[in-house]
């Protein structure tokens, strides 16, 4: 089974990022910026796609990248992502080991205080703890994908209305449709440090997008879930604001997502 890299990146050329990554297997690279165009280059003996929109948003860059997709497995990325050597031959591995499974997801390493999960133990993912893993984590069979029907949301991520979610939302759709997801205690790359394109603090917007994320993830229960996700993080969460007022706001954007259906 071959690994293709999926990524999505803003204003770079397919030389920069290709070393930046160190990419070393096949890869499409969505690049958004304020141009129209294709580019192939071979990298290390590998085939490089490169497309430039002048759209914006995360998940309509991803959806664009699926779309052109054409190996085995898909590995979803972002610009700020370095790979360790060796990443492609341990995703093949993972998924030769554990045939069953339509998604794997993987280790990143990053800084302590960004850091939503960490993969000790091999073991399936379910509905109430899919909301830690972010996109890049993600290695997805290509056919399983395909079959599902399964894209990224245009309303959730980076360049859309809310802030974030989209990897969330996509993770639990494609498991609600019976596809099976597995963790893998393998760290394939690590993330460079840099400024959030849409993290701005732990304030209102923060907490009002996250209820609407609950309402979407969690349905009837996104009430409890956003009061356990507040009490198990309130140390980090909350040292600016209540837990309280928090909570008024999550419960503002569970409105707001009943509403907007």
């Amino acid at each position: 089974m071959s690994v293709q890299v999926l990524a999505s990146v803003m204003n770079s050329s397919v030389e920069q990022i290709t070393k930046q990554m160190n990419l070393d297997s096949d890869a499409v690279i969505i690049n958004q910026c304020d141009r129209l165009g294709m580019e192939e280059m071979e990298y290390r003996g590998h085939r490089v796609r490169f497309f430039s929109f002048p759209d914006r948003g995360i998940g309509r860059s991803r959806n664009e990248a699926i779309m052109r997709a054409d190996s085995d497995i898909c590995l979803f990325s972002d610009a700020d992502i370095v790979y360790e050597e060796g990443y492609a031959e341990a995703i093949e591995a993972e998924f030769a080991q554990n045939p069953m499974a339509d998604m794997i997801l993987f280790n990143i390493s990053v800084e302590v205080d960004r850091r939503t999960y960490h993969i000790t133990k091999r073991r399936k993912v379910h509905w109430y703890n899919c909301g830690r893993y972010g996109a890049v984590s993600f290695a997805v069979k290509r056919e399983s994908l395909l079959a599902s029907g399964v894209t990224f949301s245009l309303l959730f991520g980076g360049g859309a209305k809310y802030s974030n979610g989209e990897d969330s939302l996509f993770l639990k759709e494609f498991m609600s449709k019976g596809y099976r997801v597995y963790t893998a205690p393998v760290t394939i790359g690590r993330e460079i440090a840099g400024d959030s394109t849409w993290f701005s603090g732990y304030n209102e917007k923060f907490f009002h997008d996250r209820g609407v994320l609950y309402h979407y993830l969690y349905r009837r229960l996104a009430g409890f879930m956003a009061i356990r996700f507040l009490m198990a993080h309130r140390g980090k969460l909350c040292a600016e604001t209540s837990v309280k007022q928090a909570y008024s706001w999550m419960k503002d954007g569970i409105r707001v997502g009943k509403g907007g259906e």
